[in-house]
């Protein structure tokens, strides 16, 4: 999942000391408090109306004529906002004088500016083109997902960023011309997936003779539902077209003369020890990525110890359904046999996705019991479009609109079904679905009481921890239906924990690719296709990919705090209640809210 603006990525801040202010202290800190809400939710408009694209992400309709801006400039302007509204914060506001929420949310704007600060100096590090994605992919998702086009001006905009287009790619190769002369040079596994994903976007028509492409097709289905007259939605069209056929595929066509110019300066795949002040933007990475201060080492060994006790839950299932071979033996029977497939078909994708909206169905019936609040937007399941099937992710999940009218989507990539195996479709559906990121993310975003930039950011750490420790609840919920299905998840869990093995390895250890991919498929039935394009992503995206066990291990500690120090007191409704309903936090602040829910519970 991705969140769009850049401040909202910025994690890490040091522990938030619980407050017992007295019932009439607390009266006497609302005033602030709610002075506070309102300078925060001023400083997030400010910064949103950077962005576009984020207006738009959110259900908004502002500056939906334009894109965002790709330069290194705004990079800065960005942080410079941001520096002064720090400034006024503290020149306006003392924590002592704060409520317990609204100091969390000082001490989380402070930190993050500080930590956007820090990571400032590694900016031109990270590539704007990979097979994590591009603007090729990115302005296509946001047009066809999340332009609304309800009246003609709307339709207008529409066209407008069609012809943005071209800026946005010609800063993009400009931004990647400047990194190769640094040195600074995307691996060689990026070039070819981001190129094809790229012509995919600019098949069919008005391109071609062929079938209409995919945002033609979302445009003329967007004017034929406007209530215009015809006159006008012909010119709607005609420009529609001239946008695409113009400045649009111009705009591609500049950045594939950059990808061609840049591709022979590649000389093979490495991770961000290579790069200029590598470990350094490495260790910048980690810190975002867990919220904690945990190094390489740390992580690494962690995840070779996690990696070993899941491979014992594995072994216990291997027994349970009575395979006689080594446990590699029943990972390749899991990763080949066709009874785990579905068809290559567009049936057997639809039976994909049938399958994960029944898990999350079961979910839904059995939440109550779990939760005590359930988030009020709706989630739904789709396959991943095809003219982006190449770059996207396995799974992932998109937030609804701030507005509700856009549902929750767990998206899931179909691309080649023989590498899709069922033992694993409950599993992703309960991490990306619910009781995971919908339950956590949508539920944040209906938060009251909480600054908007606590309602629409995040933190890796707890948001993928979340959804890790969702798949391991999902089974206390009865989701998964035999043994295949408990294995299934325990496949997805020991992927999470490779990850921290593969990621340190390939960034601080110097792994190639090939001994990484070789780790992973020794270590899990994943299938060859989804093991190759996650080592892709490890590479090109430093840290991301320790949040998730790093989150779920800390949950799981928590969680088994409470148990032990409550007692018959404990309830998991309540537990859960405690980790969700302040929204993501800080690894370390999530310890002080589960602390301070285990003391009220104790009086």
């Amino acid at each position: 999942m991705r969140i769009a603006l850049a401040l909202m990525l910025l994690p890490v801040v040091p522990l938030v000391q619980a407050n017992a202010a007295a019932p009439a202290q607390a009266a006497s800190t609302a005033v602030q408090d709610a002075a506070l809400l309102a300078f925060l939710d001023t400083a997030y408009d400010e910064q949103l109306a950077l962005s576009p694209e984020s207006q738009t992400q959110l259900g908004l309709k502002t500056s939906n004529d334009r894109l965002d801006d790709y330069t290194d400039a705004a990079a800065l302007r960005a942080e410079a906002l941001a520096e002064r509204q720090l400034v006024a914060m503290r020149a306006r506001f003392k924590p002592a004088q704060l409520g317990e929420s609204a100091g969390v949310s000082y001490r989380l704007f402070e930190y993050e500016v500080e930590r956007g600060r820090q990571s400032l100096q590694f900016r031109k590090l990270r590539f704007p083109v990979s097979t994590n994605g591009s603007p090729a992919g990115d302005i296509p998702v946001l047009l066809i997902n999340n332009h609304k086009v309800d009246t003609v001006a709307d339709a207008q905009a529409y066209v407008a960023r069609l012809r943005d287009t071209e800026r946005v790619m010609r800063e993009v190769a400009t931004t990647m011309r400047e990194q190769a002369a640094a040195g600074i040079i995307p691996n060689k596994v990026n070039f070819a997936p981001t190129r094809a994903d790229a012509q995919a976007v600019l098949k069919g028509a008005p391109f071609d003779t062929g079938p209409d492409s995919s945002v033609w097709a979302d445009f003329r289905k967007k004017v034929a539902a406007l209530d215009a007259p015809a006159d006008v939605k012909a010119k709607l069209l005609a420009d529609g077209s001239a946008a695409l056929t113009g400045p649009f595929r111009r705009g591609y066509d500049t950045l594939f003369a950059a990808l061609d110019e840049i591709e022979p300066k590649s000389k093979g795949n490495f991770g961000a020890w290579s790069l200029p002040n590598g470990a350094a933007y490495y260790a910048d990475r980690l810190k975002s990525s867990t919220t904690t201060d945990l190094t390489a080492d740390q992580i690494h060994e962690l995840g070779l110890k996690q990696v070993a006790s899941i491979r014992l839950e594995m072994e216990a299932i291997k027994r349970e359904v009575g395979f006689k071979g080594t446990l590699e033996a029943f990972f390749n029977s899991i990763r080949t046999d066709p009874k785990f497939k579905y068809p290559n078909t567009a049936e057997g994708r639809e039976q994909y996705l049938g399958d994960a909206r029944a898990v999350i169905a079961s979910v839904m019936v059995a939440a109550p019991r779990y939760f005590r609040t359930l988030p009020k937007a709706p989630l739904e399941v789709r396959a991943v479009e095809k003219w982006r099937e190449g770059t996207a992710s396995t799974a992932f999940y998109n937030p609804p609109s701030a507005d509700g009218s856009r549902p929750g989507i767990y998206y899931v990539n179909l691309v080649d079904m023989n590498q899709t195996q069922k033992v694993q479709v409950a599993g992703i559906a309960a991490h990306e679905g619910a009781p995971g990121h919908h339950f956590q993310i949508a539920r944040q975003q209906e938060l009251v009481g909480i600054p908007k930039f606590r309602k629409f950011g995040g933190y890796g750490a707890y948001m993928e921890g979340w959804g890790l420790y969702s798949e391991r609840l999902a089974n206390e919920m009865g989701v998964y239906k035999d043994p295949y299905a408990r294995f299934g998840m325990l496949s997805l869990q020991v992927w999470r924990a490779i990850r921290l093995v593969l990621d340190t390895g390939i960034h601080a250890k110097r792994w190639t690719r090939e001994q990484a991919i070789a780790y992973f498929k020794a270590n899990s039935s994943v299938s060859d296709t989804d093991i190759a394009r996650e080592v892709d992503r490890y590479f090109n995206w430093p840290g991301q990919a320790t949040s998730y066990m790093v989150g779920e291990l800390k949950i799981a500690e928590l969680r088994a705090r409470a148990e032990r120090e409550l007692g018959p007191r404990f309830d998991i409704r309540d537990f859960h209640e405690a980790v969700l309903s302040q929204g993501a936090l800080p690894l370390a602040v999530l310890d002080e809210q589960v602390n301070r829910y285990i003391a009220a519970k104790r009086q």
